[in-house]
């Protein structure tokens, strides 16, 4: 039997967070409440969850800043975004600090429900069991990333932690060795729905990751774009075309 999800609910609108967290019980998963956002980074540091549902604007400190503060600690928990501001710049700047995804107030439960389920089965393809995923690290010219702890080093001996969006891009390219992966096909495997942030989002986290891992970023060897088409990662070297 699948182990249940922990879910941790942010938000300072009480009867919404109790209304969410009683619904995703009803789904099955178990779930935890924190009021504002210094209460959930408590909560986070001394508490495993699997997901954070985590509301935007909150007295204190703000969603943004709950986001920013884990990212900065190596806490790369799943989080999904909810709140009332909904324009296109503010999406996307919450999923380039580190959010998994954004869904804005008022949504519909069927949506909300859909877009967590999405979030922890893609968690759960990156996390994959070590007995069915023993490759665990992926080495390529010097470098060494390993999955589980995001964290590996360059070719030049620097440490390097990824963010998860990085990470799961990173897997997503490297599992398909030598082939064109389509931004489409990113984005679906990545964010996993239909309402995408642009296809220019994927080429700031490809242009982070050629500084992380290419040895000349401007004219890379591993991680090379197809025109038109998206990216092909080769884990051996080879001449860009």
């Amino acid at each position: 039997m699948k182990q249940a999800s922990h879910i941790l609910v942010v938000d300072d609108e009480e009867a919404l967070a109790d209304g969410i967290a009683e619904n995703l019980q009803a789904e099955g998963h178990l779930t935890t409440i924190a009021r504002d956002g210094l209460a959930a980074l408590v909560l986070l540091r001394s508490q495993s969850f699997d997901l954070v549902l985590l509301d935007v604007m909150m007295p204190g400190m703000d969603g943004f800043g709950v986001c920013k503060t884990l990212r900065d600690e190596g806490n790369q928990i799943p989080i999904l975004f909810l709140t009332a501001k909904s324009s296109a710049d503010d999406r996307i700047y919450g999923l380039e600090m580190g959010g998994d995804d954004y869904l804005p107030k008022p949504f519909a439960l069927r949506e909300l429900l859909l877009r967590v389920n999405i979030i922890l089965r893609r968690t759960r393809w990156y996390r994959a069991d070590p007995e069915q995923d023993a490759e665990s690290t992926l080495n390529f010219s010097g470098n060494v990333f390993d999955y589980r702890s995001y964290v590996g080093k360059s070719w030049d001996g620097k440490e390097q932690m990824l963010s998860h969006k990085e990470a799961m891009i990173l897997k997503t390219l490297a599992e398909r060795d030598g082939e064109v992966v389509s931004r489409e096909f990113i984005l679906e495997q990545v964010w996993g729905y239909e309402v995408f942030p642009s296809t220019r989002t994927i080429d700031n986290f490809i242009v982070r990751l050629r500084k992380r891992f290419e040895r000349e970023p401007d004219h890379p060897k591993h991680i090379h774009t197809i025109r038109g088409v998206g990216y092909r990662f080769t884990c051996k070297p080879e001449e860009p075309q």
